[in-house]
């Protein structure tokens, strides 16, 4: 049912996503910069910054774009629970160690499959990196918020 209270908790969970998918894609981006090169010439991070580039092996590139995805994800992620704990959702329908372990497993499952799609579509079809991340994040978004408004959190 849309009552207002939904509608305004969604707004707020869509406020508190972006935060966190920007945190991610920050951090993402920085670390396939810097540490695990996964980036290429095409990217639009890369044209707007003029970032310099070493070059790199389509397999290491999809390999490396996975790695900065897990490294990102974890980031992001726990900004993600303590902003929906403060101020989305109700917390303590499970233990916090529960709470926290659930949070992670649901959002680990989404991220996989995001991950294993972005991994798929660099090495198979040679995507933009650009654009196989945003289809990492849309499986996401996609899962997460019905699980954790209904089994995770107090809704």
């Amino acid at each position: 049912m849309f009552t207002l209270e939904n509608i305004i908790q969604f707004i707020k969970y869509g406020l508190v996503g972006g935060l966190a998918t920007v945190t991610h894609i920050a951090v993402f981006h920085l670390a396939a910069w810097k540490f695990f090169p996964a980036l290429q010439k095409e990217d639009h991070l890369v044209k707007l910054l003029r970032l310099e580039l070493r070059p790199i092996e389509e397999h290491n590139r999809a390999r490396n774009s996975m790695i900065c995805n897990v490294l990102a994800f974890m980031i992001s992620n726990m900004v993600a629970y303590i902003l929906n704990v403060l101020w989305v959702f109700e917390a303590g329908k499970h233990p916090f160690i529960i709470e926290i372990f659930l949070f992670y497993c649901v959002s680990g499952l989404s991220m996989l499959i995001g991950t294993l799609l972005m991994g798929l579509l660099i090495k198979k079809f040679g995507m933009l990196t650009t654009y196989a991340f945003a289809a990492n994040i849309v499986s996401a978004v996609m899962i997460n918020y019905a699980v954790r408004k209904f089994f995770i959190f107090h809704g």
